[in-house]
Parts: structure tokens; C-alpha cells; sequence
């Protein structure tokens, strides 16, 4: 029952996957906290795993950069696959003071100026949520870690180099007072539009790699590696 971007046979993956964006930090965290992981996924090289986590059978995948990216690999994993949870674990760049690099971000939804769930299946709406149950799975798994997270509504962006040549206030500015964006990524609303068009749950965490206010920035090898609070609260969410 492979797809054109999954070599996995049916069974292979578990009911819920934690999705990072980069697929060697899939390869890490299956590496690291997994047990016995099994590759089930090398297409174009997004790396996919399946072991268990304290006896909890877990998947991890890559998702690529961008909407269009996670869409086809979400829709697939809920669609062809039977998963019931994803859990996107990525990094964003924070619009506040009050969420600061290496903070963890719980989202309570995703903003976004792009046009995919309205082309997807014509979804009107440019905030959606993602699944209280998961939510909340996720809060207990942080306070029982004693991690605190920032919760907001995160700004899910089609554009990575944004050309803004407004002056004052910038767009983020705008986005942050307007719309009560705490931190921005590029993956989330996609995410949570297929969820909801297919009866299924998805969240959200992510931790702060670089800020538009302090204008502090992590390594790639820091962002692949090192933001493990936000994959020990994934991994120990009950679900």
C-alpha cells in the first residue's frame, strides 16, 4: 500500500507520529529515545521510524519545509495509513519577548495568509485549531516534565524571505498585535486543515530557534540536535 512518497506497507506506522520538519531530526529522535526503531520510510529522503516509547508504540517522520510539503505527507498518513495523531515538533521565530529562543510553543492555532485550505477543500477560515485532546495530552506531559510552555496562535507563513518594505509597524509587528501571533512557522495550518477535512487529531509544539525581537539565532546542528525538551514532552504525551 505504498504511495508515491512512502514506502511503508500497512502496519508499519503507528496511530499517532511526531512530524518534525527536518527528517535527520526524525533520525535523531528515533536514534535517541526510541526503542528499537525500524526505518519504514526513505523517499526523497524523509525519514521515516517506528519503535516505542515506555512500551507505547511511536512514529516518527519528517515532513519537509513548507505547506505544500507537510499537506501530501499528513494527508497520506491519515488517509492511507490510519493515523489517528500527529504531533508537529518544529522550530519557529518568536514575535514576543514572552517567548525567548529555547522556549517551548504549545499551539492554540495557526494563522495564515495562505490559500491551501481554501484550495484543499474550501475552508474559509484563516485561524484553525488544532485537537484540545492532544492539547491537553501535551500540557500534562510538560507539567509532569516540570517544562513550562508559551501558548498563543502561531503565524503559519508561505514566505521564509519576506521583501517588507512597509516601515512602521513591520508585518510581523502587525501579525503579532492584530492577530495575537506569538511566533511564526510554515507548516502548522496545512496541518491542521487536513485534520479537520479528514476527522482527525493534530498539535503543534515548537521551540523558539531565533527571535524578531532580541534578534538571537540557533545553528542548524542546534535546531537538528538540541531542542529536546519539546521531543521529551511529544514523546510523553498519554494519548
Amino acid at each position: 500500500m505504498s504511495t508515491p512518497h512512502n514506502r511503508a506497507e500497512k502496519g508499519q506506522i503507528a496511530k499517532t507520529v511526531l512530524m518534525p520538519g527536518d527528517p535527520l531530526r526524525a533520525k535523531f529522535i528515533a536514534e535517541t529515545f526510541l526503542e528499537n526503531p525500524v526505518l519504514f520510510n526513505d523517499v526523497r529522503g524523509m525519514l521515516g521510524y517506528t519503535g516505542t516509547f515506555e512500551g507505547r508504540e511511536i512514529s516518527v517522520m519528517g515532513s519537509g519545509m513548507g505547506m505544500p510539503s507537510i499537506g501530501i505527507y499528513s494527508y497520506e498518513l491519515y488517509s492511507q495509513y490510519g493515523v489517528e495523531n500527529i504531533i508537529r515538533i518544529g522550530s519557529a521565530g518568536s514575535y514576543t519577548d514572552a517567548a525567548k529562543v529555547y522556549d517551548v510553543v504549545l499551539a492554540t492555532g495557526a494563522y495564515s495568509e495562505s490559500s491551501f485550505a481554501k484550495t484543499m477543500n474550501g475552508t474559509q477560515e484563516d485561524t484553525l485549531p488544532p485537537s484540545e485532546e492532544l492539547c491537553d495530552a501535551l500540557r500534562k506531559s510538560a507539567d509532569k516534565l516540570g517544562i513550562k510552555m508559551v501558548e498563543g496562535v502561531i503565524h503559519s507563513s508561505d514566505v521564509f524571505y519576506r521583501h517588507d518594505s512597509s516601515k512602521n509597524p513591520t508585518y510581523w509587528e502587525k501579525l503579532r498585535d492584530e492577530k495575537g501571533c506569538v511566533a511564526v512557522e510554515m507548516e502548522s495550518f496545512a496541518l491542521f486543515c487536513n485534520a479537520k477535512a479528514l476527522g482527525k487529531r493534530a498539535a503543534c509544539i515548537l521551540t523558539i530557534s531565533d527571535s524578531f525581537t532580541s534578534h538571537e539565532e540557533t545553528t542548524a546542528e542546534e535546531r537538528q540536535t538540541s531542542f529536546t525538551n519539546m521531543m521529551k514532552i511529544a514523546l510523553g504525551a498519554e494519548i
